[in-house]
């Protein structure tokens, strides 16, 4: 009998949980998205787990659209911290957990990343990671001197690019540039020191870097989405990716077609970790499961629940709430709107419950069920090459990830799927994955 694969999980710890009504939530503080103490707790309550990371995805503009009027108001999706100086202070208070979090490439320069993120890295002690994004929202263009966002393609173009500047920045310096050598004088070695001179279309960036090679080598690189372009960057230096199938079928063509392009760029599947996102709802029972689930989406505001409706439907609000849903005059985006209608008619929904089902997750996979339902969801993934873990998104902080400390880890350490123990002290070492080679020694 072949042992269990073992699984990689993060957790994403963004605004109140990924529930729109988290907020809401009895146990929830709703000022809890402002606090360093909210996430002091949730980052050494999932150290103490032995969970890989910790995920703060970031935008950088106020992208929920007041639609139809009065949503925003009723959204928490609208206040929270400046990521890499939330993570700089948890990496303080932790020792093994990873720290990853988002950065455009669209509305920063390839130095700046560089940089911060190696500093990161040594201030964490090798456990820093980026995810890579090019911004999507015209509300981000609008607060960096641009009336409307960049072109789509231009946009991975340029994302393409900047990538590849930034690890070349990492490898300024070789592993034992430094000798500081007090007797002679001598601080480092400067045959060891390497201008990067990068001239392309997008950057010119001459280097080096002032800060030396970092405990993982270099960060760990995340990327997200299902853009054709975006899976190229990731096929050629994704260390993890955040994927967002809905289904088994999805996943397993997204796992397959991505780790098939990696052989291009001379790296082998397992180089990189296919991480799926998905919201738990967690009961001892699937009645209790259930009753969490109910519970949360009661507490759904209309104008709220309706405007994650208004970009494929439009309004709503003349309609009954209880009502099914009407077919669109004026679909915005058609297969999106085919497959809310599909969702609709096969299941009996009404308006009220088909915007419940998106809010619950922001959209994402959601499973409700005890820990074995989990368990065995999450291991049909991963043994039908779906995924090599998942990246938890509780839909309401910190008890989604309290209930799963409780419940679903003992359950999956039961069936030999999760760790009990850290590997090593850096995130590299926690994912198994290898050391990459400085380009200068190779």
């Amino acid at each position: 009998m072949t042992s269990p694969k073992q699984i990689s999980l993060g957790l994403s710890m963004r605004y109140l949980g990924y529930h729109a009504a988290a907020w809401r939530h009895p146990s929830a503080d709703p000022d809890a998205a402002s606090k360093f103490s909210h996430y002091k707790y949730i980052a050494q309550t999932a150290e103490a787990a032995k969970i890989d990371m910790v995920f703060l995805a970031d935008g950088i503009g106020l992208r929920t659209k007041d639609e139809p009027a009065g949503a925003l108001a009723r959204s928490h999706q609208t206040l929270e911290l400046e990521p890499l100086t939330l993570l700089s202070a948890l990496a303080a208070v932790t020792s093994h957990i990873g720290l990853v979090s988002t950065a455009s490439t669209t509305y920063n320069e390839p130095y700046h990343i560089a940089r911060k993120w190696a500093s990161l890295d040594h201030l964490s002690g090798g456990r820093a990671g980026w995810n890579i994004v090019t911004s999507w929202s015209e509300a981000e263009a609008w607060n960096f001197n641009r009336e409307e966002h960049m072109e789509y393609g231009l946009r991975y173009e340029r994302a393409a690019e900047f990538v590849e500047v930034v690890k070349g920045l990492w490898d300024s310096w070789e592993p034992d540039a430094p000798v500081h050598d007090k007797d002679t004088g001598i601080f480092f070695d400067p045959s060891k020191l390497h201008a990067l001179n990068h001239e392309g279309k997008h950057f010119k960036v001459k280097g080096p870097l002032t800060i030396k090679r970092t405990p993982q080598g270099r960060p760990i690189l995340v990327q997200a989405g299902a853009a054709q372009q975006g899976m190229e960057i990731a096929a050629r230096s994704a260390d993890v990716v955040y994927a967002a199938p809905l289904d088994m079928e999805a996943g397993r063509a997204y796992y397959a077609d991505l780790k098939s392009r990696m052989s291009q760029y001379g790296r082998a599947p397992d180089e990189m970790k296919i991480m799926p996102g998905i919201t738990l709802f967690i009961g001892r029972t699937r009645q209790e499961a259930q009753d969490q689930y109910d519970l949360l989406n009661s507490l759904v505001d209309p104008k709220l629940g309706l405007s994650y409706l208004y970009q494929q439907m439009g309004d709503l609000s003349a309609y009954p709430i209880d009502g099914p849903l009407p077919e669109p005059e004026n679909p915005r985006v058609k297969s999106m709107v085919k497959n809310l209608l599909t969702l609709a008619r096969r299941d009996n929904l009404s308006i009220r419950q088909l915007y419940g089902t998106i809010a619950a997750g922001f959209g994402g996979r959601t499973l409700v069920g005890t820990p074995a339902d989990i368990a065995d969801d999450m291991a049909a993934w991963v043994d039908a090459d779906a995924a090599d873990g998942f990246n938890l998104c509780p839909p309401v902080l910190p008890l989604g990830l309290d209930q799963t400390v409780e419940l679903l880890l003992p359950e999956l350490r039961r069936r030999g799927m999760f760790r009990t123990e850290y590997a090593g002290p850096t995130l590299r070492e926690n994912l198994g994955l290898a050391l990459p080679q400085n380009r200068y020694v190779a």
